[in-house]
């Protein structure tokens, strides 16, 4: 640790990182195995931390892989992780992957999305269900916020809209809480104000006997009420700025009749349908 006068750099961005997690000096310094007074130092500027200092706090604060990057130029230090474009060479492993994993989980719908919930790949299964959407919703990059929420998208097909568009603004609340994105908080404002669909409820269940264990998204499909319930996975402790925001999506049936329906199509396609 060497000692600087600065009233700007490092320290402020930490106290940020901390306040928003809300955790103490004190918390925050037990975990990263330091001081209350080390902490108050770095944050006031009077120290500068060492590399492997921000890197520790970093973690212990949750701080997102892009923004641990931001925090290491406020001390004066190089970024630690890449971002690279999708088609590097380097993520050739990580593509090839992805697209086994999308293509076994069919005829069920799985895609993966980046931190602004663009579309960055997806399987049949997903293309079956934007069947007859606009194609100005459908003209790249997709963004499945606007296709689900749009009043010409997805939202009149649901069939529990408020109940499933309050799920996905929630989803999107905790995040801009997690991360500092501007471009997230705006597409957060413009699908919230996007008007509900005419006739728009949460039609009752009819006699169900196959409680959901989550709250399902039931969407209307070819005269047929399909229900899923979604799964979300990201990569563990992530290296690289691009993986560290992506998300693989799955749609997992959440009753027989759903499971049965979308294997009768993929058979009728010619398409092997998994279990």
């Amino acid at each position: 640790m060497t000692t600087v006068a600065s009233d700007t750099g490092v320290g402020p961005l930490l106290r940020a990182w901390r306040e928003r997690r809300r955790l103490s000096q004190l918390e925050l310094a037990l975990r990263a195995g330091s001081s209350a007074r080390h902490v108050s130092f770095v944050e006031t500027g009077r120290s500068r931390p060492s590399e492997e200092m921000v890197l520790r706090l970093a973690e212990h604060l949750e701080v997102p892989v892009r923004e641990r990057n931001a925090l290491l130029l406020a001390a004066g230090y190089a970024p630690r992780y890449a971002e690279s474009p999708l088609d590097a060479p380097r993520l050739e492993a990580l593509r090839e992957g992805v697209e086994r994993l999308l293509r076994g989980y069919e005829p069920y719908p799985a895609l993966v999305v980046d931190g602004s919930y663009t579309v960055v790949a997806a399987n049949r299964g997903v293309l079956l269900l934007l069947d007859g959407l606009p194609e100005h919703l459908l003209v790249p990059p997709l963004n499945t916020m606007r296709i689900a929420l749009h009043p010409e998208g997805l939202a009149p097909r649901i069939r529990n809209l408020r109940e499933w568009r309050g799920h996905l603004l929630s989803q999107m609340e905790r995040q801009i809480a997690l991360v500092r994105s501007e471009s997230l908080r705006e597409l957060y404002e413009e699908v919230a104000a996007y008007p509900l669909p005419a006739g728009a409820v949460d039609e009752p269940e009819e006699a169900d006997p196959y409680p959901y264990f989550a709250l399902p998204m039931r969407i209307e499909h070819g005269g047929r009420v399909l229900s899923f319930v979604s799964s979300i996975s990201t990569f563990n402790t992530p290296m690289d700025v691009t993986v560290a925001e992506l998300a693989i999506e799955t749609l997992i049936p959440a009753d027989p009749e759903t499971a049965a329906h979308l294997r009768s199509l993929a058979e009728a396609d010619g398409a092997p349908a998994s279990g």
